[in-house]
């Protein structure tokens, strides 16, 4: 009998999410590959059989009656490090104030960068640890984070090497993005600005970071001046990702797939014809319902509509401090009741899908044989209750690697 570190039995659902190795669509994100009374078997960190009686002399057994198995949480879309929480925004939403109000007034990323800027390396690793322990406690393995509080090379450098020694010393893997172009700082113009975030910080991101955003909105960057960015970021092999159609209909999910974008993230206006070239690229919509939850606005992202037209969804949290969630389970919450999802589709969105919106797919995102043990057991019997019974943490126990680790992110023994 083969000896092993850890044997998953028992689950009354073991939610495989097996499947074509691309990004779900249509009904494919009803799709979960279920096996009743399922086991898995772990090894070395890899997941090395998937049955119902499987024989193994494992290190550690875990009886997952009663409860459900099912891949670690994604989380493709966050602004993970910064420094200056917006808490007295929420006064002036509830008054009334809209987002570009709040940033008139004081508010919003320009707050946020000037705290940013001042804070050292050892402040915003401690804050960005704090983070994703929270996460790592509601079952998110990995997560993408995004820079784009700095908005000069110094500082956008800094949140950078911090994610990525994040990445390094965290259980949760950390996957960055460089969003140079997520505001234009006070004290340049526009145009200049551009040409700042093309000719210096895209060369210095580009050994840093994985992907290029930018947040393509009006009053931020336009369609034009995005293009360049993230052609000038491709060209340095930074994969495209852009903030599209948030406040606006600009156009940007058209934009995404024009230059070969992963994702497009936000898309709460986005149009049809939009979502049919985002569908025919395999553009992944990311979509966060955290943001209009926050922002006490009515309308959601179009994500039935996404989905029937053949877009790949996923889910994120966008994790800021004008969106201050950790929580995966909430956003898959949101998903159901606000934008219409089934249950089934949130969970493709929140696990595989996530994975394809950060080229992880290979590895993440599902249970099968040879692919990396994410593994979340969850104190439930069966899947629907994850939206159903909403506003607590079903995360039993949390497995990154094929180790069992706790909310401090401490291994059990």
């Amino acid at each position: 009998m083969k000896s092993i570190d850890l044997l998953i039995t028992h689950a009354e659902e073991l939610i495989t999410l097996q499947g074509p190795n691309r990004p779900r669509k249509k009904e494919e994100m009803n799709e979960l590959g279920i096996v009743k009374n399922g086991m898995i078997a772990i090894d070395h960190g890899t997941i090395i059989d998937i049955g119902t009686n499987l024989s193994y002399d494992a290190r550690k057994v875990v009886n997952a009656k009663d409860n459900i198995v099912v891949p670690g949480f994604i989380d493709p879309h966050t602004h993970l490090v910064f420094s200056g929480s917006r808490e007295f925004e929420l006064d002036w939403k509830l008054r009334g104030l809209s987002y570009m109000d709040i940033k008139k007034k004081g508010g919003g990323i320009d707050y946020t960068v000037t705290h940013t800027r001042n804070a050292s390396f050892d402040l915003l690793y401690q804050q960005g640890k704090q983070r994703l322990d929270t996460m790592l406690s509601y079952g998110t393995t990995t997560c993408e984070a995004k820079s784009g509080y700095g908005l000069n090379v110094e500082t956008e450098q800094r949140i950078l090497d911090v994610q990525n020694q994040l990445h390094k010393d965290h259980s949760i893997d950390v996957i960055s993005t460089f969003l140079g172009a997520h505001s234009v700082p006070k004290e340049m113009d526009g145009e200049g600005y551009v040409d700042l975030v093309i000719d210096d910080m895209i060369p210095m991101a580009k050994s840093r970071a994985a992907f290029c955003d930018v947040f393509c909105e009006q009053g931020f960057f336009s369609i034009d001046q995005s293009r360049r960015i993230l052609k000038a970021g491709k060209k340095e092999g930074l994969t495209p990702k852009i903030h599209a159609d948030e406040l606006v209909d600009t156009g940007g999910g058209k934009l995404a797939a024009e230059v070969g974008a992963i994702s497009a993230e936000h898309l709460l206006k986005t149009n049809m014809e939009s979502m049919k070239k985002m569908a025919e690229k395999n553009v992944i919509g990311v979509i966060l319902p955290g943001t209009p939850f926050s922002l006490m606005m009515k309308e959601y992202a179009p994500a039935r509509q996404m989905i029937d037209s053949g877009v790949p969804v996923a889910l994120a949290t966008d994790l800021n401090p004008n969106c201050y969630v950790e929580n995966m389970q909430f956003m898959m919450q949101l998903g159901c009741f606000e934008m219409k999802m089934t249950p089934a589709e949130v969970l493709s969105a929140a696990t595989f899908n996530a994975a394809c919106a950060i080229n992880k797919q290979d590895r993440i995102g599902s249970l099968e044989i040879g692919k990396q043990a994410d593994v979340l057991i969850m104190n439930i019997p069966n899947h629907l209750m994850i939206p159903y019974h909403f506003g607590i943490n079903h995360v039993k126990t949390v497995i990154k690697n094929g180790k069992i680790v706790n909310n401090n992110v401490k291994e059990i023994d």
